[in-house]
């Protein structure tokens, strides 16, 4: 039999690391990838240790060669991929006073640029074989901008963007693509590090849990359809296009 393949383009400790746990349950072979493919090993063991198949890949989303490369490899070796999640951000923030060029640039292309990278190999490929999910990770950046957040949200709304234009020109061919959008924070270390005191001024539940938005994305691939389920700061939305 044919592998199922789910490729988690940001994989970590937790929404990607979370989403490539769940289709890795359902019988998945999942291909974790971030810059530096040893911080992966962790996961890659874990859905190891529980009966999953998971590998490791090195790749800087934002060189069009690495990101190639990594399709032709990860099919290659494994099979053709179905699922397709790009899950980088650059959550960073600075004072539109002190923005370098450098810096928006970098975020841009860390979330924006390799979203369109990402997105246009799997696409191709996909619509190939007529099947195929691609699942892009928003955020409420994507609709309003905050504070100090100008690069980030600049990148958010454009990666919004580029998912709708993908599923309007691509659902004819039978490929799902969704973008998803986390209205809130993320129980993670980086968040409860960098907003301590947003993080004390929730109650105990107050951050989203990274299994609980994983359980979304399986929803997305399985329904093959998008359905309006905001809810502020409790469970990310996608947009119903």
């Amino acid at each position: 039999m044919e592998n199922k393949v789910c490729l988690v383009v940001g994989a970590g400790d937790a929404l990607g690391g979370a989403i490539a746990r769940r289709f890795a349950r359902e019988g998945f072979v999942t291909c974790v990838v971030r810059r530096t493919a040893d911080k992966l090993q962790p996961l890659v063991d874990a859905i190891g240790e529980g009966g999953g198949k998971a590998f490791a890949y090195p790749c800087d989303a934002r060189r069009e060669e690495e990101v190639v490369a990594l399709f032709e490899k990860i099919e290659r070796e494994h099979g053709p991929i179905e699922v397709c999640v790009f899950n980088i951000g650059g959550n960073i923030r600075f004072s539109i006073l002190e923005y370098s060029a450098k810096k928006y640039f970098k975020v841009w292309e860390m979330g924006c640029f390799a979203g369109f990278l990402t997105g246009r190999e799997a696409a191709k490929r996909m619509v190939s074989r007529g099947r195929g999910t691609i699942l892009f990770t928003g955020a409420t950046a994507s609709l309003r901008g905050g504070s100090g957040f100008a690069g980030f949200s600049g990148a958010k709304a454009g990666l919004r963007m580029l998912a709708q234009s993908m599923a309007r020109e691509l659902q004819s061919q039978n490929i799902h693509v969704a973008h998803v959008v986390i209205d809130g924070p993320i129980d993670t270390e980086f968040v409860r590090g960098s907003f301590p005191d947003m993080v004390k001024s929730r109650p105990a539940d107050g951050l989203l849990a990274p299994e609980d938005i994983a359980e979304n994305y399986w929803s997305l691939h399985v329904q093959k359809r998008s359905a309006w389920t905001h809810e502020l700061d409790v469970r990310p939305w996608v947009e119903p296009w």
